[in-house]
């Protein structure tokens, strides 16, 4: 069954950002632990056919996520997501770059501040993501990446495991 939940993929150029607001049909402490925790995080971070690998996390202000999405063929694409700033259930800041299998960061690509905050919406909870770029230009780049579809499709895979986490 098709649920018809908000996804809001909005380009602010004046501002280098990106802001998603996604609902999910499930209650937010849920959709909290999927975004916080590696073993839910490696089921669905990836848009398809890729699939996600933890090689460390340490949830906490300061702490990081390195992971790997690989392609079906075993391509892999390195990420470093570093936290800034935690208030559990609530909110989470953290930067997030391109890295190499070491955790150390592709200067040549772009990296962002994302801002993830959780609310209640009746059942359902609410993820607003404000994602901010040094540039116009590292905007563009991530917006011809396919950051649109990417998200599309990861998210779609959220859905997916909250329906099995929640039967």
């Amino acid at each position: 069954m098709k649920l018809n939940l908000q996804f809001d993929f909005l380009v602010d150029k004046a501002k280098n950002t990106i802001t998603l607001r996604r609902e999910f049909a499930a209650h937010r402490q849920l959709v909290w632990d999927a975004h916080t925790k590696s073993e839910l995080l490696d089921q669905w971070f990836a848009p398809r056919p890729l699939t996600v690998k933890t090689k460390s996390m340490d949830f906490r202000d300061g702490g990081h996520w390195h992971y790997v999405m690989v392609e079906p063929s075993g391509s892999e694409y390195w990420g470093r997501l570093d936290y800034l700033k935690i208030r559990p259930i609530d909110n989470y800041t953290a930067l997030d770059g391109f890295s190499d299998a070491s955790g150390n960061i592709n200067p040549d690509l772009p990296r962002a501040q994302w801002d993830v905050s959780f609310q209640d919406l009746a059942k359902h909870a609410l993820v607003q993501t404000i994602v901010t770029y040094k540039s116009l230009a590292d905007l563009e780049t991530v917006i011809k990446m396919g950051m649109e579809q990417g998200m599309t499709s990861t998210l779609e895979r959220l859905d997916d495991l909250l329906l099995t986490l929640t039967k």
